[in-house]
């Protein structure tokens, strides 16, 4: 029998090996010319559906914890937000690295003129300040506030839903279903976001 020490460990060990070989996997595919017509697509999508993926599984653990009576999955909530911010930062970089060349007047403009654009870059800085705030030492120093703040990836989750589905031009079946699941877990925590509006309006 495991300890729920070694459940722990193995269960971060295994997210750290696949969140880093899906990584390695989709540019080594870039390099050998194998990802299509479009690599710079491929890999954009790629690194954002990553993103958006593993934030929905960071806020599916807190339900699942509750309802398998496994307190213990907690702990892996922070390792799976900062992949997603990992993938996330990828998603960016590739955008402006290979889609813009670099042309940072070109990406403003972009942020600027482009909703769905202007949406993502928000939900990057939202999940920027919680991957930052992550560090213990931090976390320590905030007090109440930290979970407050972190109570933001709720806002995350609509801005990555709304951004993912304004940025398809014809397909919209994928970004549909990803809507319906956000909102889902939403709705799962409709008393926990109340309370929190209900204090933030307070304020």
């Amino acid at each position: 029998m495991f300890s729920r020490k070694k459940y722990i460990l193995l269960s971060k060990v295994a997210i750290h090996a696949l969140s880093l070989f899906f990584l390695v996997k989709l540019y080594y595919q870039a390099i050998h010319d194998q990802l299509g017509a479009d690599p710079v697509e491929a890999v954009i999508h790629f690194t954002g559906i990553g993103a958006f993926n593993l934030l929905l599984l960071t806020l599916c653990i807190s339900p699942l914890a509750n309802s398998l009576k496994q307190g213990w999955l907690l702990q892996l909530r922070r390792l799976l937000g900062l992949y997603s911010f990992t993938y996330a930062c990828f998603h960016l970089a590739n955008f402006i690295i290979f889609d813009l060349q670099f042309a940072w007047w070109l990406f403003v403009d972009e942020v600027i003129k482009r909703p769905y654009i202007t949406i993502g870059m928000l939900a990057f800085l939202f999940l920027f300040s919680l991957s930052i705030t992550s560090v213990n030492e931090i976390r320590r120093k905030m007090g109440k506030n930290w979970q407050k703040l972190h109570n933001v990836s709720y806002v995350i989750l609509l801005l990555v839903a709304v951004h993912f589905y304004w940025s398809v031009k014809s397909e919209i079946i994928e970004p549909s279903i990803y809507f319906l699941v956000s909102i889902v877990l939403l709705i799962l925590r409709k008393n926990k976001i109340k309370r929190w509006l209900s204090f933030s309006g307070r304020k």
